[in-house]
Parts: structure tokens; sequence; C-alpha cells
């Protein structure tokens, strides 16, 4: 017996696809045989396995169950709640790997699975290798067992115990939206626990997402939180994707407070504590972080944007805190390293604590950077890394100074543009910063005409 996957379903850093069209229950069983022979192979039988509030994801988790029971596994079912909560219960069971059903910020018709070893994020070579024991039939055989724990309620006081912002009559107003996502049901049983005030928004559980699509990097999708913020004079807002790996802010006057400008103002307590120490951010990110990091004494390090490439990095060079532009933050200082929105939430009130209190003032004080957000333009699955590669090479002919850790980085006198293939989607992937409006226009001409010479539209697509 042996099993396909469709071609598009095995991606770079989890499995992805259309529910009953490109991910079927069959194919969550297989992925269940597939990763229990991997965790049996190397020496394990725990597996915890969770799952996001879409409509798919019960029967998916089940099917996934089933699998992971026929290679031998025995599971711990931690049911309903955030990817983070998934990683967290790993760690808290010690368990040998960790199965996440979820189809994060993708459409509701979409599911998927994220997979990690107790040790390791599980990614690239190690998800394709899934596909090769499906193809083969090359799976381990026993009989598992099946239990349930329910670990929301150790998770929230874990994140509770985290806490270190202000009590009493100094605690914070902050407004919540948990977009229907996985988030709600944490964010309320944690902000009962929390000093201040908490206005919450969308906690109910919902995969149809009514109120506006979960996705915290899109500010459309913020405009619920601002208002909020705005009406009950909160100090700050935050928002989750529908997993809840990953945060978006806004200050006090409602300016949304980006990925790289979160990471920086985390990772200020963190570099007090720990001098010197590196800190992680991926190439989309702002000269302006990577500068800021420098400033307060710590080691920037400039990486390929991913959130299980960056988990890698932070283990290989022992890093404490690190995090992405998708809005992706890992903290290892007080944590397992690895990415949790909710957990970014309370930090995000430790950090505003320890810097004066308030996050309007932080946004005030940082540079004044101009730059697009982050643009998409349709490129085949094929055609995409080639694309890169042209472009790499006309750079080189010019002797132009680039970064290549992830796609083209080209640094200029008065700014930079990125081009990188997603590993996610049929796109490629850009966003330039510049000092001033004038500068980026010529910088985005730039990148433009680049994608001409490769034969690629400049019309952007959607998220």
């Amino acid at each position: 017996m042996s099993h396909i996957f469709h071609p598009t379903a095995l991606r770079e850093y989890d499995i992805r696809g259309i529910v009953g069209e490109s991910l079927t229950e069959a194919d969550a069983r297989a992925v269940g045989l597939s990763f229990g022979t991997v965790v049996r192979r190397g020496g394990g039988t725990l597996v915890a396995l969770g799952r996001d509030g879409r409509e798919s994801s019960p029967a998916l988790s089940a099917a996934v169950a089933q699998g992971l029971m026929a290679a031998g596994c025995d599971v711990v079912d931690v049911g309903l709640g955030p990817t983070p909560m998934l990683y967290f219960s790993v760690f808290e069971l010690g368990a040998d790997a960790g199965l996440m059903v979820t189809g994060s910020h993708n459409p509701p018709n979409w599911n998927g699975c994220k997979m990690m070893l107790k040790d390791r994020p599980f990614f690239g070579a190690d998800i394709r290798g899934l596909g090769a024991l499906a193809a083969a039939g090359d799976w381990e055989s026993g009989a598992g067992s099946s239990r349930t724990h329910y670990i929301m309620d150790i998770y929230v006081l874990a994140l509770a115990a985290d806490f270190r912002g202000k009590t009493g009559d100094g605690a914070f107003t902050i407004a919540w939206d948990c977009g229907n996502g996985v988030a709600g049901p944490v964010v309320e049983k944690l902000t009962r626990i929390l000093p201040g005030t908490h206005h919450l928004l969308f906690t109910e559980v919902d995969g149809t997402f009514p109120n506006h699509h979960p996705d915290p990097t899109v500010e459309a999708n913020l405009v619920d939180l601002k208002r909020v913020v705005a009406e009950k004079r909160c100090d700050f807002g935050v928002a989750f994707d529908g997993d809840a790996d990953r945060i978006g802010a806004v200050d006090g006057l409602g300016r949304v407070v980006w990925g790289d400008q979160l990471l920086a103002i985390l990772a200020e307590p963190v570099l007090a504590e720990l001098p010197g120490s590196t800190v992680i951010a991926d190439v989309k990110a702002s000269q302006a972080l990577f500068d800021r990091i420098t400033e307060l004494g710590g080691t920037p390090l400039m990486w390929k944007t991913g959130h299980s490439l960056i988990k890698a990095k932070m283990k290989e060079v022992g890093s404490p805190i690190a995090g992405e532009m998708s809005g992706h933050i890992f903290f290892k200082h007080r944590w397992h390293g690895v990415d949790d929105g909710i957990l970014g939430a309370v930090r995000l009130i430790e950090a505003v604590t320890a810097l004066g209190g308030s996050l309007t003032a932080l946004k005030d004080a940082m540079p004044a950077m101009v730059n697009t957000p982050e643009m998409r333009f349709q490129s085949s699955e094929d055609r995409k890394f080639e694309v890169v590669a042209e472009v790499l090479a006309r750079l080189g002919q010019e002797g132009a100074t680039v970064n290549e850790t992830d796609g083209a980085r080209v640094m200029r006198a008065d700014g930079w543009w990125l081009l990188r293939a997603s590993n996610t989607q049929d796109v490629l992937v850009a966003r330039a910063e510049a000092a001033d409006a004038a500068a980026l226009a010529r910088l985005e001409a730039e990148l433009r005409a680049q994608l001409a010479l490769s034969g690629v539209d400049g019309v952007t697509v959607g998220h």
C-alpha cells in the first residue's frame, strides 16, 4: 500500500492544500503514517496532536491520529488551540514530536499540517521525505494508543507566569483582536488573570472568519482593532493570525507597529539582560532594525524568511530572540525557542513597561523610513527561482552590492530593494525601503525594470 500526495501539498515549511481537492482525509492519514514512521525510526513514540478552528480540522486531525497510531505511535491529543500551544505541549509533555492541523491564515477552505520534532523544526527535505515514504509505502506498523490531554489551562498559566508588566493603577488598557481564530479561548482565559483592562474582539472560534481575515500583516484586517483602541482609549492593541503563531500590533494612535519594529522593541530588554546576544531577523526587515540591534549592543543577523529556517538558525547560533516581518516572533529567552503570537503580546506589555510605558512614544522615536508594503508578483513554481537567478546574474555584472542570504537584497546609497521567491506560493515577493519618497520611487522602478527584463508582469497580486 502506498500514497501519492498532490504535487502542491508538500511545502517548504508545512503541508497545505484545499480541503477535498489537494488535501483529503486520506492524505491526512498518510501524513500520520509517514510522520509517525520518522518518529519511530528516530527512536520515539509519543506525538502531541493539536488542531485549529477550521471546519475541516476535526476530521483531518482524526485521520492524522489514525495514521500515527497505525505507525505505532502513541498520540496525545491536546485538542483545539493555537499552534504555539501545540509547540508548548511537546515540551510540557516530554513528547518526541508534535503535529498541528492548521490552515494558518489561508482562506477557510484550506488546511494543512505543521510538524516539529522535540529538538528541532521539521521542514524542507524532512517534508519531502514524507512524500517519498508515502509513495513507497515504506511505513512502520504497530498499534499505538490515543488519549486526550486538556493542556490549555496549563499553557495559559505558563503565559501568565511569564508576565513582567505593570500591575495596579499603572497597568495598561489593551485591545485584543483574535479574528475568530484559535487565539480566542486562550486570550479569554489569559486576560482574566493579567493585570490591566482588556477589550476583546472576535474571540469565538469560527473557521469561516466572519468578521475579517485573520492575517494581521494586512492593514485592512486591523480596522476593527484600530476602532476599539480609539473608542476605549487603549494604550495599544494586538491581533493574531488564524493559528496565533503571529502577532500584529497598533499603537495608541492606531498606527501599525510592523514586525521588524516589534522585534526592535522586544529585543531591547533581552539585550539589557543578555548583552552582545545575536538577534535574528529575516531579509524583509528594515535596515533600521539591524542598526538598532547594533546600537543596543546586540549582534544583528539577517537570515532567510521562513519560521522553520529562523528556528533552526536560532538553535545554531544560540539566539535568545528573533523575528520576521510577517509577525512571527521567536522566544528562546525564558521560553522554548518557538514563535508564539500570544506570548509576543505578553512580552510586548513587558517591553513597553520597561521602556517607559508608551508604545506610541516608542513608535514616534523610530527612524522615519519610507517603504513599500510587501509586493507579490505572479510567477510559476518552476520559473520563480529562475527569475531571481537571472536578476542576481545581471546585478553581478553591474557590480552591485547584493546580500544573497535569501534572494537578492540590493543595497544602494539611499536604501535597498529585495526580490525573493516565495517558498509557499507561486509568487515572487518584493519590498523596498529608502530615506525619502523620491529615492523609494527610484528603487521601486529599478526593481520593476529587473522584473520586466525577466518577463515578469509588474502587476501585484493579493496575499
